[in-house]
Order: C-alpha cells, then structure tokens, then sequence
C-alpha cells in the first residue's frame, strides 16, 4: 500500500489533462473518448449486470492464480464483495467500452474474465463484437457464464484455465484489435503474455494493463512495455497503462488524469 501511494502521489505530480498534450491522436482520445461525458445507451445495460452481481450474496470458492486480492483474503468470497472490491468500477468499465467504440474494436481479447464485468462492458457497447476471454477460477467463470447467459450476451467464448494453456489457445490463427490484460498482476507472467500477444497484433491494435501500480513487480513491468521498442505510444492513467503500435506515430509516452 505505501507504494501505491508514494506511486500515486507521483502521478499526481506528473500528470495532465488534455491542454498539456501536443499530440494530435492523443488529443482527440482525451477530449472525445475518456472526457466524455454523454450518458450512453448501453450504460443502462452495464449497470443492470454490474447491480445482478452486487446483489447476489453467494459464496464462492476463489483460486488465485496470480498476485490474488488486495482487499480479500479469505479463499470463500461473496460474489457481491469479490463485484464491489475487487471487480471493474462502473466508472472504468463505462471507459472500456468507449474505448472499444471509439476505435472500433470488433475482436478483443481479455486476460482475466473474473466475474465478468469488463466482458459485458466491451460486449454491450457494441454486442457484434466478438469477445474470447481467459479465467483461471472455476467458480468465478460458472457466476459469468451464468451472468452472460442470463442477459443473453453473444459472441462472447470464455475458456477455463492456466492462462500458460489457455493464452496460447486463444491466440492461435488469431489477430486481436484489442487485449485487456488484468490477469496475475505479477511482473513475470503479465511480461510473458505480452511478449506472446506481440505476435498476434497489427497497426491499430491496443493494449491495455491494469493495475500497473499494483506492486514495484508490475510497475517494472509497465516500464519494460512502455519503453519496448514495437510500441509507440504509450498513455499512464495510473490505473491503466495503455499502449499503441501505430508506426506513423513519434514514441511518446503521456500521464493522464482521468
């Protein structure tokens, strides 16, 4: 935890907002993506399968593969506790499927299903996008599965298991528009999928890891992407770190308040 304030607070000190960018693409991405502040259709969706969740007090048993919870501890968690502190905030999530929007992603990939609150954020947005989404904990997967088929979510293919298994599945004979990473939260393995989504990517695609301040592990991680040689931008907004691959684009590296 000091780390992660002693982090923050060098955010706080580092960072801007739209006026103090002088990048054309990473302006028009601030000013008309993550400020924006016009009331979707489909947060009501988003809201409706986040609240299910929050409202259903079952018990579960939790397997932490990777770095685990901050927050919880026990190894039996409530799924509304795991939805209320350990799961997307709405406020992200509704960025998330912006994000998707605006640069019209039609194929994602996602490292860590939990219980699916960024899967419905990225599906409802735009429910033609075809979403394949990596889980390593029984439980967590069957409460989303369950949640997915209750609302009726399409395209989505969730696959169980060691991500050292699943990812290699997943991205065989495929291209990814999009990878959000929030799987393990640990340097070696979030360094490792990244080397291995390297090869499944184009020009546009984006890649996005969450918690980058999770631990001194991840925040060297999150320096080792940003200074790779195949990403050209990169954006901090503390809890995300954001990459582009565009090579038209000058490497630049932006801290931004969202």
């Amino acid at each position: 935890m000091i780390f992660q304030l002693k982090a923050y607070l060098q955010f706080l000190r580092t960072s801007t907002n739209q006026y103090g960018v002088h990048s054309p693409f990473v302006y028009q991405l601030i000013t008309h993506c993550f400020y924006d502040s016009e009331i979707k259709e489909w947060y009501g969706l988003l809201l409706d399968y986040r609240t299910s969740l929050l409202k259903n007090n079952t018990t579960i048993p939790v397997e932490d593969f990777g770095a685990g919870s901050k927050l919880l501890k026990h190894r039996h968690r409530n799924v509304s506790q795991i939805a209320k502190k350990a799961g997307i905030s709405l406020k992200r999530a509704q960025l998330l499927g912006r994000l998707c929007n605006y640069f019209s992603v039609d194929n994602v990939l996602e490292i860590g299903t939990s219980l699916g609150i960024s899967t419905a954020s990225m599906y409802v947005s735009n429910k033609n996008r075809t979403i394949t989404t990596l889980e390593g904990c029984t439980a967590t997967a069957e409460v989303a599965t369950n949640n997915f088929e209750k609302f009726t979510f399409k395209n989505i293919s969730l696959l169980l298991g060691n991500f050292d298994n699943t990812l290699p599945k997943a991205l065989e004979n495929n291209t990814y528009d999009l990878v959000f990473f929030d799987g393990n939260h640990q340097k070696k393995p979030t360094l490792n999928y990244f080397e291995q989504c390297l090869q499944h990517i184009h020009n546009e695609s984006i890649f996005i890891f969450d918690d980058i301040y999770w631990s001194k592990g991840m925040s060297q991680a999150w320096q080792y992407i940003q200074s790779h040689p195949k990403v050209s931008v990169s954006i901090d907004t503390f809890y995300w770190g954001i990459v582009f691959f565009r090579k038209e684009q000058e490497k630049q590296h932006f801290t931004i308040r969202i």
